[in-house]
């Protein structure tokens, strides 16, 4: 039996490249002859670049970028030919603030890949927008790449109080005959209801008695640009770095499409009998742009039978296959919740041992 392998990652235990080895090591216990191909995914957010460079190869560059509160922070970049891979998260993600100080946190490191990126010789730059701990708007990544204010776009949301008018010419001259495509699976605009600091400033720590406040200050900064693009799907991605890179020239791509492409999943999935995906939680928000449910659309059209492995199962069996996705399975009541996190790569392993039980012919 033929088994295509393509989860996401299981958010702050296991990568992308663990989850499937983890799975196809359980999956091997139980059938040792079932053929297993491996296709760690990405929407765009935190493992990006490494699931890319597993699946494509490329050379590796790592360099030195400011981190969201000011601190010099490692990141990688991947270089494919002409074309760039950067993902956000190295630069700006949640794991170097611990969900603090999201309204001084800044892009500008984010920036400063995308330069090197250009610097390297790269034509086309895609930058992977998620998992960020900040909400500036991009604009410390305007910043970075050139551009002025009457203000500081470096520092923050809460310095955009003084920034009245920007001027973006010299960032868009830095990036002249560069193609820039931002992956992202939010369709979030950058402000209102459903923008960026409704959405997802709880999760970055901030306080709900201060989203107005910098709801309206990313409206100052949209105001001070271009406040029609700020209304456009997904440029509240990553706090608003989807707008900034909107209004540098760039085009918006699902993230997990991109990936898709890029490892060949879809063909893939037609020479598989079954296909297994997973992430760490599984509900019904995986509909919007998140591996599984691009996974089991893809598994879908090769008419192969798609199932989820996670940490945690949060939708009924009716919402399950409205996702495409024929059978789904927890972590957690497999093995309880505190050896799902204290054991992750054990209890994925045990769980996909389980699972073959079932749908291996073997």
């Amino acid at each position: 039996m033929r088994v295509l392998v393509a989860p996401d990652k299981f958010a702050g235990t296991l990568t992308a490249v663990e989850a499937a080895e983890a799975i196809a090591e359980g999956w091997r216990r139980r059938s040792p002859g079932d053929e297993l191909d491996l296709a760690p995914m990405s929407d765009g957010g935190p493992g990006f670049v490494d699931v890319l460079h597993a699946a494509t190869g490329g050379d590796l560059v790592v360099v030195t970028v400011t981190g969201p509160l000011g601190e010099a922070t490692p990141a990688t970049l991947l270089l494919d030919g002409p074309t760039a891979y950067v993902e956000s998260a190295q630069a700006c993600g949640l794991q170097l603030t611990g969900g603090e100080g999201v309204e001084v946190a800044s892009t500008v490191g984010v920036g400063q890949l995308v330069a090197a990126a250009v610097d390297a010789g790269a034509t086309t730059v895609v930058v992977g927008l998620g998992g960020s701990a900040t909400n500036d708007g991009g604009a410390g990544l305007l910043h970075a790449l050139g551009a002025t204010a009457d203000g500081r776009l470096d520092a923050g949301p809460l310095r955009l109080s003084d920034v009245t008018s920007v001027e973006l010419g010299p960032a868009r001259e830095r990036l002249a005959g560069v193609t820039l495509i931002a992956a992202s699976d939010v369709d979030s605009p950058l402000t209102g209801l459903f923008g960026a600091t409704k959405t997802f400033g709880p999760q970055k720590g901030l306080d709900e008695g201060r989203i107005a406040l910098v709801d309206g200050l990313l409206e100052q900064l949209a105001v001070a640009t271009d406040r029609r693009l700020s209304l456009e799907k997904g440029a509240g991605a990553a706090g608003g770095l989807g707008f900034a890179l909107m209004l540098l020239g760039a085009t918006r791509e699902p993230g997990i499409d991109l990936v898709a492409a890029a490892v060949d999943l879809e063909a893939r999935a037609r020479a598989a009998d079954v296909v297994v995906t997973g992430e760490g939680a599984f509900d019904f928000s995986s509909r919007s742009g998140k591996v599984p449910y691009g996974v089991a659309e893809i598994s879908a059209r090769a008419l192969r039978p798609c199932l989820a492995l996670a940490g945690q199962v949060l939708v009924g069996s009716r919402e399950m296959r409205a996702l495409g996705v024929e059978a789904a399975y927890s972590l957690v009541e497999l093995v309880g919740e505190e050896r799902a996190l204290g054991q992750p790569a054990q209890a994925l392993s045990e769980l996909a041992e389980r699972v073959a039980r079932t749908w291996s012919r073997e």
